[in-house]
């Protein structure tokens, strides 16, 4: 049954309770095709009555969205319209799931939605910009096109807006549904169980077999995480955007779980600025939304440059970090193979709060690795003493039984256990609880 809400008032955005694929939400479409969507005051009221009521409900809120931005016949009462929208979206953050789709042209105040949102799904042909090709054009001197100022692939790829991309509108509603179905309707809820026929007991031997021989080369941490998931099934968030870092939703035993973990294959699995947003914004909508995590670590510490630390690398490094340091979800840490200095630290550490942590004998977790360090302590020596010394420092300080000692790891496992102690760890951990200090709120390095 639908319901509809300033089902009598003007302007084309329309605001309804409705079932969207088997799931009840608040249902916002904002889609328009005179003046290319343009928002009138109404329009904005209308938006921000669906946000309303999704967070009085305690609803997931859904909207589709195509506008040109505000109408310019309307005056400031268009902008005060939207601004009023706005508002009521940012109350829902952190209660209810914000999912927009995008399906056409966004411009200007519409499209700084997008960056409210909890997941932005754009369509093949959509684009959304704050300022237009003109406006870059007038400027810059510089001429430019809407798919490239501000294309799906772009959002995809290089802004991180879109945390996925679609190739028309019917794949979008789907990839919604799909990500509804790992969260709850609340912040209240806890998140949903889903039912399963994989054995929790099934052992993981391939997990293993996909490390390389070589301590440096490169793989897919991909093809680690489907083998501890249920059905090898990974719903992942921003894949072409920070692709150092894999951000995913899947289930363990049916127990809806979110993942971060470091991707070998692109750029050594090192963490720079994008991964940091990327890791930090997943970590906190899991956390909000009681989603467990699982982090898989194999990294060898933040990318260095010049160019990095002038952009702020502290800054945003420190976002993973305070992202993690105050998430109240079980969370469960596995070292598969390297973890050095601040990287150790920022995914999950035992001394972040990560409640169980794991390693693989092959891990390695140090300040740093062995010719790093021999290179700082031993620099006068001759090659042949490094080499010896190299050796040396592997042997005593580059696995996981040191950590082990210090409490720092729980259990050294066998790989081909993963998704048995992570299965087992987690449901220990369901009936966590953990409360925050009472506070206004906090200050994050954005």
């Amino acid at each position: 049954m639908t319901v509809d809400i300033r089902a009598r008032a003007a302007g084309f955005v329309r605001a309804t309770a409705s079932d969207f694929h088997g799931r009840r939400v608040i249902l916002v479409d904002a889609q328009g095709e005179d003046l290319a969507g343009a928002l009138s005051p109404s329009d904005g009221h209308t938006i921000a009555a669906g946000a309303r009521y999704a967070l009085d409900q305690r609803l997931p809120l859904v909207i589709l969205l195509a506008s040109s931005g505000s109408n310019l016949e309307e005056g400031v009462g268009a902008l005060d319209g939207w601004g009023g929208a706005a508002r009521e979206i940012t109350r829902c953050s952190g209660i209810v799931p914000t999912i927009v789709i995008v399906s056409g042209p966004t411009v200007s105040g519409p499209a700084l939605m997008l960056g409210l949102a909890d997941v932005v799904i754009m369509v093949e042909g959509a684009y959304a910009f704050v300022s237009g090709p003109a406006m870059v054009e007038q400027f810059t001197g510089v001429p430019i096109d809407t798919d490239e100022l501000g294309g799906a692939s772009v959002h995809g790829r290089t802004s991180g807006v879109a945390s996925m991309v679609a190739a028309d509108m019917a794949e979008a509603e789907a990839m919604a549904r799909e990500v509804l179905g790992f969260l709850p309707d609340h912040t209240d809820d806890p998140a949903p169980t889903l039912v399963c026929d994989d054995p929790v007991d099934r052992l993981t031997p391939e997990a293993y077999e996909v490390l390389p021989e070589s301590a440096n080369g490169s793989y897919d941490s991909r093809d680690i995480l489907t083998s501890i998931v249920d059905d090898g099934f990974l719903l992942e968030l921003h894949e072409d955007w920070a692709a150092n870092l894999v951000t995913c939703f899947a289930t363990i035993g049916g127990q809806s779980i979110g993942i971060v973990a470091n991707q070998p294959q692109t750029i050594a699995g090192t963490l720079n600025i994008t991964a940091s947003r990327k890791g930090a914004r997943f970590v906190a909508l899991c956390d909000a939304f009681n989603v467990p995590l699982l982090t898989l670590v194999d990294t060898s510490g933040f990318y260095p440059g010049k160019d990095l630390e002038w952009r702020g690398m502290i800054r945003y490094g420190a976002q993973m970090a305070f992202a993690y340091a105050r998430a109240t979800v079980p969370r469960v840490n596995v070292t598969t193979r390297k973890s050095y200095g601040g990287a150790y630290i920022v995914m999950d550490s035992k001394r972040m709060g990560n409640d169980m942590a794991f390693a693989w004998p092959s891990a390695e977790i140090a300040v740093m690795g062995a010719k790093g360090a021999v290179e700082i302590l031993h620099r006068r020596n001759t090659p042949e003493e490094r080499v010896e010394l190299e050796a040396s420092y592997e042997e005593r300080l580059l696995n996981p039984y040191i950590a082990a000692e210090r409490g720092t790891i729980d259990a050294v496992i066998e790989p081909e256990q993963t998704r048995v102690r992570v299965h087992a760890a987690f449901s220990m951990l369901a009936g966590k609880r953990e409360r925050l200090p009472r506070r206004r709120h906090d200050n994050s390095p954005l």
